[in-house]
């Protein structure tokens, strides 16, 4: 059956807030989604009790106070805290909360797979996806969420922050070895379940581990709401990885995660050239309405 228009959720204030410079996680990226999709509706940003769902108090409060102290600050090698950090942060979350409840897509940053519940990393402050499943099981009575992280990099934030809850199923799809270094062959449990493919994948082997582990897992688990980590950093020529999916690959992710459940949301991870970025975006919402 045809699944109806999916809404974009998103704020454009997201393509100047948190600033990274020539960082590849950079403004550019919602700024060229803005310009393809003009009909983004902006959302409400999340509350900080929306972020202690998933996230520790002290690590909530910890990226609002050295965002308030006015100066950019290196959390590690890849992550930092900028004075307004702390405002796209809660937008992004707001975004994917506002995604959850409508069935659509939040086209934001920063990303959030990779935040734990205690600490930001990998471009990471706080786990949009997670805030958002959290929600969902709270506000909108769906107690069966399952995450399905296509994101080239494991998704080791989601999958901690579920790992012992019987009511969250993670299932990731990643290069692997790559970074966190997590999600490794024989790593999972009954609602945790990784599948990490070699470098120079592309759609053939995508369609084929959908067919052999993602799909029977999450049929298995009969969720209420699919949420989709949507990185875009699995596609050919993208710089920080090195799998080779096309548009026509990400057409088919859309659609088969649209087949997986009556009521599916995406949140943007990765994808780090803005060149390409809206087009692999375009053809996972055909596949998703297509399907």
């Amino acid at each position: 059956m045809k699944r109806a228009e999916i809404p974009l959720v998103g704020d454009p204030r997201l393509a100047d807030l948190h600033p990274t410079g020539h960082h590849p996680e950079n403004g550019a990226r919602v700024r060229a989604l803005h310009a393809a999709f003009p009909g983004i509706s902006a959302a409400a940003p999340a509350s900080p009790e929306d972020l202690e769902a998933c996230h520790l108090v002290s690590h909530v409060e910890r990226i609002r106070e050295l965002a308030e102290a006015e100066r950019t600050t290196h959390l590690d090698a890849d992550t930092l805290v900028t004075p307004t950090s702390w405002e796209a942060a809660l937008l992004a979350a707001g975004a994917a909360i506002e995604a959850a409840r409508v069935g659509g897509f939040a086209l934001v940053r920063p990303p959030g797979h990779h935040a734990l519940a205690d600490r930001a990393m990998g471009f990471c402050l706080f786990n949009n996806v997670a805030v958002a499943a959290r929600f969902a099981q709270r506000e909108l009575g769906l107690p069966r969420v399952a995450i399905l992280d296509w994101d080239v990099h494991h998704g080791n934030g989601t999958e901690a922050i579920f790992w012992a809850d019987p009511s969250v199923l993670f299932v990731s799809l990643h290069q692997w070895p790559l970074y966190p270094g997590t999600g490794g062959p024989g790593e999972g449990n009954a609602t945790t379940v990784n599948v990490p493919l070699p470098a120079g994948c592309g759609d053939v082997e995508y369609a084929v581990a959908l067919t052999r582990a993602v799909e029977p897992a999450v049929a298995a688990f009969e969720p209420d709401l699919l949420l989709v980590s949507a990185g875009f950093d699995a596609a050919a020529g993208d710089p920080l990885a090195a799998m080779r999916l096309t548009e026509d690959g990400f057409r088919m992710l859309g659609e088969r995660a649209g087949a997986m459940c009556d009521r599916v949301a995406l949140v943007l991870e990765g994808g780090y050239d803005p060149d390409t970025l809206p087009g692999l975006v375009a053809a996972t919402l055909d596949g998703l309405t297509s399907g």
